[in-house]
């Protein structure tokens, strides 16, 4: 078997790893005299180090984070020094993953809530977990046409089981009547079983009439924040601070 037949062998057995780099593993193994076990232990190496990255670009691509560069290497700490950026680090430790823990990020807009959100999901997928991002109106819409299509079960098994959930912007956009009993119905089947990541521009205080039933608000913040961990962004917003003078706000 030559090296093409070889190639293609390892292709057909869905070890392209090994197939990309064969040929230079095999001028090394002849350049440093490699035992035959040393050879073999890189391409595995090798192929495994392939799956991993594939698998990461999958999850990230899966999570359908609105902003795929928005990450905590470039998020500026300096401008919001209130902040509790202990806390943004710990969260993107995926700790609190594990022990099915939730979070809420409340601040005006522009102040840092949906980059920190989407940034830390996409440090607990490098901890290699699943994410699903989605922001709160798009994720009612997308509840409301799987009602339409017959598949409302299955997206809600996909909503309530994904490891971590990030519901981001709530309060952005007017919300449909069913939003709190949608809303409500992911938090308790989430609840000490999966983590739910959610952003609002709205305090708390204000999300009774924003979704039109304190009842049901009541009963997904007690949730929410049973087991809550807790950011608070602002009050400065990046966007009028970057703004040049006499630009409108």
């Amino acid at each position: 078997m030559n090296l093409i037949e070889l190639n293609r062998s390892l292709v057909q057995l869905r070890l392209s790893g090994m197939a990309a780099v064969m040929e230079t593993r095999l001028l090394q193994a002849q350049s440093e005299n490699m035992a035959p076990i040393d050879l073999i232990s890189t391409l595995v190496s090798d192929e495994l180090d392939c799956r991993s990255k594939r698998l990461l670009e999958r999850r990230h691509k899966q999570a359908q984070f609105r902003d795929a560069d928005k990450r905590l290497d470039n998020f500026d700490f300096q401008f919001n020094a209130r902040m509790n950026r202990n806390l943004v680090f710990e969260l993107a430790t995926a700790n609190w993953i594990g022990k099915r823990e939730d979070a809420l990020f409340v601040g005006p807009p522009g102040s840092g809530k949906s980059h920190c959100a989407q940034a830390i999901g996409h440090a607990v997928i490098q901890q290699g977990y699943r994410v699903l991002y989605r922001e709160a109106h798009a994720l009612l819409e997308d509840l409301a046409d799987a009602a339409l299509d017959g598949k409302r079960k299955e997206l809600m098994e996909q909503l309530t089981t994904v490891p971590l959930l990030i519901i981001d912007d709530l309060g952005m956009r007017k919300l449909p009547l069913t939003a709190a009993e949608e809303l409500l119905e992911i938090i308790m089947r989430r609840y000490e079983r999966a983590s739910t990541l959610l952003t609002s521009n709205r305090p708390v205080e204000d999300w009774g009439k924003l979704l039109g039933d304190s009842a049901a608000v009541t009963a997904m913040l007690d949730r929410l924040l049973h087991h809550g961990h807790v950011l608070k962004c602002g009050p400065r917003s990046w966007r009028t601070k970057t703004s040049s003078p006499g630009e409108s706000q």
